[in-house]
């Protein structure tokens, strides 16, 4: 096997690999960042992925003409990314990038007035900020956040749950979905903290989740860099099932070895969000975030959800079933209540219990 970098593989037949790889690059160069080529000759075909700041390419090449090539290349650019537009909805396409994933990133899911409305409220002051808690990450950065289990009826809790947003959670799990919790985070500039690879079901299932038909909503409302921070995530490891969750560091996080293993078999892809954006993941899906260094913050607004056949069997800091009442898209922008926090109950990390219950399980 030769090697041009760390990123870059060539295995057997270099010529016809690296003739692929230059096409990979004409077609790439004008989308965004290559990070990771992998060429695998098998058989009589070549397997061809590629891994940019945008995409998740991957294709097969069999003797065909450089036409060929450039076509499937282009062809996978759009692959588990949708513009939103107002007849958006979850097509079998749509679905099968989820269930192939394990994620869909949605451009401009709100728009700019939905953005600077939705900040506008988690900015104020008197506000929803004044319950943030600080979590360290070890290595001496440290993310704000503010968790809070109940939707309510200011802008919040109608963007948690208007149809584009609690709508396609729903459709995308294939049932009813309840507000399992709404997360305010925030990476700061210079100081913000790093998380672990993780999968959210890694701790919900110490919550008394039986199933993992569960997902979150991630909405950036700043934008979110490889230099600020933003996800990272390995599209497909929602299918190796729940990872044991362990101690890594000063965190919880998915076992440090298994994590290394699969990420020989999957890519991993920086996800790369302009305020709007949305990525829509399973709550297996492995990803992590790295400290942000930069001089902008990097604030998001989360909605987790739980489909409503998969109540907890366990109280637990986070909510059991509670019917949701959806509401129309143009709710958002009718919505008069900036901030109204009566009954969003707000979380006390000192009752989390699936962290505890990690720690204690690690130090038996």
């Amino acid at each position: 096997m030769l090697q041009l970098t760390n990123a870059i593989q060539f295995h057997d037949n270099a010529l016809l690999c690296l003739h692929i790889l230059i096409q990979c690059l004409l077609v790439e160069s004008l989308v965004s960042k290559v990070t990771r080529i992998k060429v695998v000759q098998r058989g009589r075909g070549v397997f061809v992925h590629v891994v940019t700041s945008k995409h998740n390419l991957r294709f097969q090449y069999m003797h065909g003409t450089r036409e060929d090539l450039t076509n499937q290349a282009a062809s996978s650019m759009t692959e588990s990314i949708y513009p939103f537009t107002e007849d958006f909805d979850v097509t079998p396409s749509v679905q099968a990038d989820f269930d192939k994933n394990g994620y869909i990133i949605v451009r401009s899911l709100l728009d700019s007035e939905e953005v600077k409305l939705l900040k506008d409220a988690l900015e104020s002051d008197e506000g929803i900020i004044r319950y943030a808690f600080g979590r360290d990450d070890g290595e001496g950065g440290k993310s704000r956040m503010v968790l809070w289990n109940q939707p309510g009826n200011d802008i919040t809790g109608v963007m948690a749950r208007c149809e584009k947003v609690a709508g396609t959670m729903e459709k995308l799990l294939g049932g009813e979905v309840y507000h399992y919790h709404t997360k305010l985070m925030m990476k700061d500039a210079r100081t913000g903290g790093a998380f672990v690879w993780h999968q959210d079901y890694g701790y919900w299932y110490e919550n008394g989740c039986i199933f993992p038909d569960m997902g979150t909503v991630f909405i950036a409302l700043d934008q979110a860099t490889q230099e600020n921070g933003c996800l990272k995530v390995i599209p497909g490891s929602h299918r190796v099932g729940r990872i044991d969750h362990v101690r890594v560091g000063d965190q919880v996080g998915a076992d440090v070895e298994r994590v290394t293993e699969i990420q020989k078999f999957l890519p991993l892809v920086h996800v790369e969000l302009e305020p709007g954006d949305a990525l829509f993941f399973h709550c297996n899906l492995l990803h992590r975030s790295e400290q942000n260094h930069s001089d902008r913050r990097r604030w998001a607004f989360l909605v987790a959800y739980n489909r409503a056949s998969n109540n907890p069997v366990i109280e637990h800091h986070h909510s059991r079933y509670v019917p949701m009442a959806k509401v129309s898209n143009t709710a958002i922008k009718k919505c008069t209540t900036a901030t109204d926090l009566t009954g969003k109950d707000f979380f006390d990390p000192a009752t989390e219990v699936s962290l505890k219950k990690i720690t204690e399980k690690t130090e038996r």
